[in-house]
């Protein structure tokens, strides 16, 4: 399974690109940052994004995209941005035609370091180990999509084949209606 993980920002958005099988060790295909100027025009900055988005999903063609889960954060402008961008990588993956799916912070943390509240130190080291890299990706953002990516191929290839198998047993109940 390729995946793309998406850490969404507005001014710097992470992408990073892995191969892999649950419970088997990831490759690194690619990782990104996609920036923009914060002093650039909201709309310009979403198309920039969107752009490069669809560029890296028709490049490296993903089986699947994982994208952070936007969380409640102090700074309201800096929660709205992340949102944002984040809608535009879901959208990027659903136009493709690809399943998207969002992780929280702590469910990648958990599935990459074992611990739901490693710091982002924690975070790149263990990509770094994972992926058997010689440098640790830079900048966090880059370490934080890879991270996403590892966490999609490990658990949510699962949940993929789960509700696939729970969607044809419920069709299969009900003479193959949803």
């Amino acid at each position: 399974m390729r995946v793309l993980g998406v850490d969404p920002g507005l001014t710097r958005c992470g992408v990073g690109v892995v191969e892999g099988r649950p419970g088997r060790p990831c490759t690194l295909i690619d990782y990104t940052v996609v920036r923009s100027d914060p002093g650039d025009d909201l709309a310009h900055r979403l198309l920039n994004l969107d752009l490069a988005l669809t560029e890296l999903v028709a490049r490296h063609r993903p089986d699947a995209v994982a994208v952070e889960r936007v969380f409640s954060q102090h700074n309201v402008r800096t929660v709205m941005g992340t949102a944002q961008a984040s809608a535009v990588a879901i959208l990027a993956g659903a136009r493709a035609g690809l399943p998207v799916q969002s992780y929280t912070p702590s469910e990648v943390k958990a599935a990459v370091t074992g611990s739901g509240t490693a710091d982002k130190a924690q975070v790149t080291a263990m990509v770094t180990r994972l992926l058997r890299l010689d440098a640790p990706p830079r900048p966090a953002d880059a370490a934080d999509a890879l991270a996403l990516a590892i966490c999609h191929v490990w658990r949510g290839g699962i949940k993929s084949k789960l509700a696939a198998a729970t969607a044809a047993a419920v069709a299969g109940r009900n003479g193959g209606r949803l």
